[in-house]
Parts: structure tokens; C-alpha cells; sequence
């Protein structure tokens, strides 16, 4: 409980970051409200054809009277956009990232620079760093499916398909959202995939912390636009954490130690 304390309190100390630096705020946004704006494009035109999609999976049912095949092509619509929509909200993240990677790396360097010490650069070309990002990206997200398949068959044992599985299956969720978001600080430390990992396996409560209320207020509709660019700087504050990176000398000369005070408050709050 008192890791999971630590893992919020860097949360919670990355919102309150970028409130004090309402330009990094502001250009944080972009790639999120592009990224939205995309999705709800391909949403739409999903709602709108997946009728049609439907009727050309089925055309063995062509001939079937009513109301059979409206059932199975209603079914098939609705599960289609259903899964449309589960690969949108596991996908946001990585995609947001990805498309914003310059803006959220500049992001993730300020706050380094504001906790005093040096500023990690990864040394490589933008294009290097996509290219990684994205590789990994897709690494996360074909372990996700597989925690999700397992997980949706675990939900038709009785009652813990309904009590435990659901608790799981957000604990899955935040642990490798906390590893994407991460990342992008990581990555500038030449840290590789799978030490990123054991990193946050070794500091479980702590990626759990951080990414578990994270990823409930992602549920929200266009919440994770607004709190993308102060989950990147929390992401930062627990990557300097996890790798146990001291503060140095802010820029403006004094001890850059609010991240760790308000971990550190917020832990005790859940003690």
C-alpha cells in the first residue's frame, strides 16, 4: 500500500506540474485532441458502416427469414463497433505518444530540468526514436491482447468472473499503461524494453499506483486528452524514482524535491 501511495503521489505531482507551466500544458495538448479527433473520425465512419460489414460477413444469412438474420447481423454490428471502441481505448495512449513523441519528450526534459541535475538525451535521430517507440509499443499492446483474452475467459467462471476478474483486469491495464507512459523518460536513458519492465515489476505498487486511477479516469471521454501531458511529467518524476535518481539543483537554484514530497505525503495518506 505505501509503494501504490508513491506511484499516485507522482501522479498527482505531474498534474500539479504542468498547472504551474501552462505553456507545456497547452502544446501537450495537441497530439491528444489530434489523436481524438482521428479516433472519433474512425468511430464514426465504424458506426456508420459496420451495418454494411455485417451484411457482407453474412451473406449466408441472406436468405434467412426474419427475425433471424436481423439478430445475427444486429449481434455481429454491435460486436463489431464494441471491439472497434476496446481497440480505440487500448490503443490511445500508444498512438498519442507516438504522434507527440517530440512534444512530450521536450515535456519529459523540462521536468528533469526542473528536478535539478542532468537532462538524459537519447543522442538518436527522431526517426530512431519512432521507430523504437513504436516497436515497443506494439510489444505492450500484443501482451495486453493476450492478458485480455485470458482475462475474458476467467469472466465466465462464476462470481469472481464478476468480482476479481474486472479488479485484474484494470491492474493489467494501469501496469502497462504506467510502462508506456514511462517510456517516454526511459527510452531517454537508453533503457530498453525489457528492463523497463523489471523496473516496474520490481516496484509493482508503485506502476500500479500510477497507472490503476490513471487508467479509470481514462474511461471518461476526452479526460485522457486533458491529463495526458501531466501523466507524462508524473511518468517522468517515477522513472528518475525507479531508477533512484537524486534532485539536483532546480533551475532556478533551489532543491528540485516537490515530486518526492508529495509522493511521500500522499503515501502517507494511504498508510
Amino acid at each position: 500500500m505505501r509503494d501504490f501511495g508513491v506511484g499516485f503521489g507522482h501522479l498527482i505531482q505531474g498534474q500539479k506540474w504542468v498547472a504551474r507551466h501552462g505553456r507545456r500544458f497547452g502544446f501537450g495538448l495537441l497530439p491528444g485532441l489530434l489523436t481524438f479527433v482521428l479516433y472519433l473520425g474512425a468511430l464514426t465512419g465504424l458506426g456508420f458502416g459496420a451495418d454494411d460489414l455485417a451484411a457482407w460477413a453474412t451473406p449466408f444469412a441472406d436468405d434467412w427469414s426474419s427475425p433471424w438474420q436481423g439478430l445475427l447481423r444486429t449481434g455481429l454490428t454491435a460486436l463489431v463497433f464494441v471491439l472497434g471502441l476496446f481497440l480505440a481505448v487500448i490503443t490511445f495512449t500508444a498512438v498519442t505518444l507516438l504522434v507527440g513523441q517530440p512534444f512530450y519528450e521536450s515535456l519529459s526534459e523540462d521536468v528533469d530540468r526542473d528536478r535539478g541535475g542532468e537532462v538524459p538525451e537519447s543522442g538518436l535521430p527522431l526517426w530512431r526514436d519512432l521507430w523504437i517507440s513504436a516497436r515497443d509499443s506494439v510489444r505492450v499492446l500484443l501482451r495486453v491482447l493476450l492478458y485480455g483474452v485470458l482475462l475474458f475467459a476467467a469472466g465466465f467462471i462464476p462470481v469472481a468472473g464478476q468480482t476479481v476478474v474486472p479488479v485484474l483486469g484494470f491492474c493489467v491495464s494501469g501496469f502497462f499503461l504506467a510502462e508506456e507512459l514511462t517510456a517516454v523518460a526511459l527510452q531517454r536513458r537508453g533503457v530498453e524494453f525489457k528492463e523497463r519492465l523489471a523496473l516496474l515489476r520490481g516496484r509493482r505498487g508503485a506502476a500500479l499506483g500510477f497507472g490503476v486511477p490513471l487508467t479509470l479516469a481514462f474511461l471518461v471521454p476526452f479526460v485522457a486528452v486533458f491529463l495526458m501531458p501531466g501523466a507524462v511529467a508524473g511518468a517522468t518524476l517515477m522513472a528518475r524514482d525507479l531508477r533512484g535518481e537524486p534532485d539536483g539543483p532546480s533551475g532556478d537554484g533551489t532543491a528540485g524535491s516537490d515530486g518526492n514530497a508529495a509522493a511521500r505525503e500522499a503515501t502517507d495518506h494511504l498508510s
